[in-house]
């Protein structure tokens, strides 16, 4: 029953800082929160089935949440993986992409981080910083580079902690799963 609350936790989690992001104002990317509140229901949804499962003793529901957590597992270990191998050259790159492939999100990082443009910010060009006042604005480049390692680490760290925890789970189900039910008659089994 644990493996389910640590999965519980990490759709709450989920759920719960994408509302804390669009609370404060420091996301507005509905796509961006939507999708991560999504994530966050189907995990819960999944322990849900398993924590039935496990307490109806159906074998049906134990497949399909050992089956759904594995996969679960291989895209999270992937990621968490990713995120810890990338070094500084391929983060760089990775925030330009993102950068010039989404308007809200660079509104966002310019209003939080009080900077504007990329690498270099152009007097035709909207920037939504207050530094804007003063003309005496940083390029953002160098502030989220500064920070992007970081946060890659740490994501990489917890992805990899939790990933773990759900091969346990899977390891579990299955050893769970082939038990007899001690509800069931005993005569029905052959």
């Amino acid at each position: 029953l644990c493996v389910f609350s640590s999965l519980q936790l990490v759709s709450l989690l989920l759920i719960g800082i994408a509302a804390w992001g669009i609370g404060f104002g420091l996301i507005s990317s509905f796509r961006v929160v939507g999708a991560v509140i999504a994530v966050g229901v189907f995990l819960f949804f999944i322990a849900l089935v398993g924590l039935i499962g496990a307490v109806k003793h159906h074998q049906v529901l134990l497949f399909f949440y050992m089956i759904i957590l594995l996969l679960v597992f291989i895209v999270q270990f992937s990621v968490s993986c990713v995120c810890l191998a990338l070094n500084e050259e391929q983060q760089s790159e990775l925030l330009e992409v993102g950068w010039n492939n989404t308007n809200s999100a660079r509104t966002d990082i310019e209003r939080n981080l009080n900077c504007c443009g990329f690498r270099v910010f152009y007097s035709n060009e909207t920037c939504a910083a207050d530094c804007l006042r003063t003309l005496h604005c940083r390029p953002c480049a160098p502030i989220m580079e500064e920070y992007s390692g970081m946060v890659l680490r740490f994501v990489g760290g917890i992805g990899l902690f939790f990933s773990f925890t759900e091969i346990l789970g899977v390891w579990l189900t299955y050893r769970y799963r082939n038990q007899k039910d001690p509800r069931a008659n005993p005569s029905a089994f052959i």
